[in-house]
């Protein structure tokens, strides 16, 4: 716990002027990569007991968050193959974590939602890595909380950006053309 309250350590001088062919603080990148090692590796750990990987959290958190997505638009936020999508789908609907239901205008169109089982798992791999988010904001102010959002959004493809943003800040009623 003493960890947690004691300031980050400051990097040495020539580690933290360090940089990279482009200019990008090398120190910068390498806390990336541990940070989404740390930040995958308790819900790894969780969803290998289900024989299930990141894909398979991907497809719950985005389901979770919109119910009654469809495949369509989750494939457009994974931006992942159809055939990846569907052995993913189908690892979670045999495994009673998703149902997916016909639309009700385009009886064709499938429409995702989480089973209670879907929703349980979901819940506890955002609460582990919701956890690790809150404890990193912590000591931050809401003006450096905001600059590690526009630091993270600014780290998307351009082109992908505006669509992003529409999508983190989307609640669920909102997903579903409710209005909040």
């Amino acid at each position: 716990m003493r960890e947690l309250l004691a300031p980050a350590p400051r990097l040495a001088a020539t580690e933290e002027t360090a940089k990279s062919e482009t200019g990008a603080p090398v120190a910068v990148v390498e806390l990336l990569f541990f940070a989404y090692r740390d930040f995958v590796g308790e819900p790894d750990r969780l969803l290998s007991r289900y024989g299930f990987g990141r894909a398979h959290h991907r497809v719950l958190h985005f389901v979770a968050r919109n119910p009654g997505l469809t495949i369509a638009e989750l494939l457009q936020i994974l931006d992942i193959t159809k055939q990846s999508l569907a052995r993913v789908l189908r690892d979670l609907v045999e495994g009673g974590f998703v149902d997916q239901r016909p639309g009700e205008e385009d009886r064709r169109q499938r429409l995702l939602f989480l089973t209670a089982t879907g929703e349980t798992l979901a819940a506890e791999l955002l609460a582990l890595q919701s956890a690790r988010v809150a404890r990193a904001l912590q000591p931050l102010g809401p003006a450096d909380r905001q600059a590690v959002e526009r630091f993270l959004l600014e780290l998307v493809d351009g082109r992908e950006r505006g669509k992003i943003a529409r999508i983190i800040r989307r609640t669920p009623a909102a997903a579903n053309g409710e209005s909040a």
